[in-house]
């Protein structure tokens, strides 16, 4: 793959996980990857998330938890308290 694109995409990536959650850790960036992955996919293709949260529950519950952990974080920044 190209490296400048995916420097570039790293970087969206990056700024998005500043953007939604306020934590730029490598582990938070991945976190994000799965969450706007599974998101796409979820809305784009219902039929096969509820197979594959059918087929894997473990899956699921880390998919969940994870959505949590990231909604959790975007509701704490001061940006979204004002407006609540």
């Amino acid at each position: 793959m190209n490296t400048d694109f995916e420097n570039e995409f790293n970087a969206l990536v990056f700024k998005t996980a500043e953007l939604i959650t306020g934590d730029t850790s490598p582990e938070m960036l991945e976190k994000i990857k799965i969450w706007a992955f599974f998101n796409h996919i979820h809305k784009s293709l219902p039929a096969l998330t509820s197979h594959w949260n059918q087929t894997h529950p473990e899956g699921k519950a880390e998919v969940k938890r994870i959505f949590e952990e990231i909604r959790g974080l975007n509701q704490a920044l001061p940006t979204n308290k004002s407006s609540q």
